[in-house]
């Protein structure tokens, strides 16, 4: 890390995580926020190229904020750090234009220990061809359902299986017989649940399960930094938490390629 701090963009800095990882940033030696912006689209805001003066930016906005946050990126190449999950294929289609001239790392989950729960998802599935299940369960104020961390995990478990994505998702999983070449998705809403991702691998007279729980909000705000970390001084194109992974923790994520 240089000796000197880093100089942070955060877009949607108004909502709850944003807000979390302004306040990791500004108790962190190796950052200065430069630019705090919520998602709506303000007078009060400065608009294009906005972001100009940062080193990166970290997105935790909603899917609709994203031309705003593209206005305020301009042609600046600053790196990207997006957790916004359910974009329209024509704003996917904008992010990779964008990453065409800058780094940009996009993830449904900044958890480290999801990201190692996303490679062991897809290891098992290569490894046994069982039926797959993701179960999910958050606060009761969480809008979307399954989340888009199920999702990430019932893809894992596809491109293990070697099935088709989304084609073989059953969300939300509801009455009926299995299929055979089917993900189910599943969730559930209630209290003060941080998060928690269950992927079950379903045997005969046997069953795996893999989960992770956070019990902290903290653990995303700090795992979009160190994603934000990563990403200063990588090439333009798309990265993952993945890559984020292989370099804290070296070997961890060799056993699948």
């Amino acid at each position: 890390m240089s000796a000197t701090p880093l100089r942070l963009g955060v877009f949607g800095a108004t909502g709850r995580l944003g807000a979390r990882v302004v306040a990791a940033a500004q108790a962190s030696p190796e950052w200065v926020v430069a630019r705090a912006l919520g998602r709506a689209v303000s007078d009060a805001e400065p608009h294009a190229h906005a972001f100009a003066d940062c080193d990166v930016v970290v997105d935790v906005a909603l899917p609709e904020a994203t031309d705003a946050l593209l206005e305020r990126l301009g042609s600046s190449g600053v790196p990207l750090v997006t957790g916004v999950t359910g974009r329209t294929p024509a704003q996917r289609a904008a992010l990779d234009a964008y990453a065409t001239r800058a780094a940009v790392l996009s993830a449904s989950n900044f958890s480290v220990g999801v990201a190692l729960l996303r490679h062991l998802t897809e290891l098992a599935a290569r490894a046994v061809d069982w039926d797959a299940e993701v179960f999910e369960v958050h606060h009761r104020r969480k809008a979307a359902a399954p989340s888009g961390t199920a999702w990430t995990l019932g893809e894992a478990d596809a491109q293990g299986r070697g099935l088709p994505w989304p084609d073989a998702a059953r969300a939300p999983r509801e009455s009926g017989a299995r299929g055979g070449d089917e993900v189910g998705l599943s969730a559930a809403r209630g209290g003060d649940v941080v998060g928690e991702h269950t992927v079950f691998f379903f045997g005969e007279a046997e069953r795996i399960e893999l989960t992770h729980r956070a019990t902290d909000r903290g653990v995303f705000a700090l795992g979009a930094l160190r994603a934000a970390q990563f990403l200063v001084g990588q090439p333009p194109g798309h990265f993952s938490m993945r890559d984020v992974v292989r370099l804290s923790m070296p070997g961890a994520l060799d056993v699948i390629g």
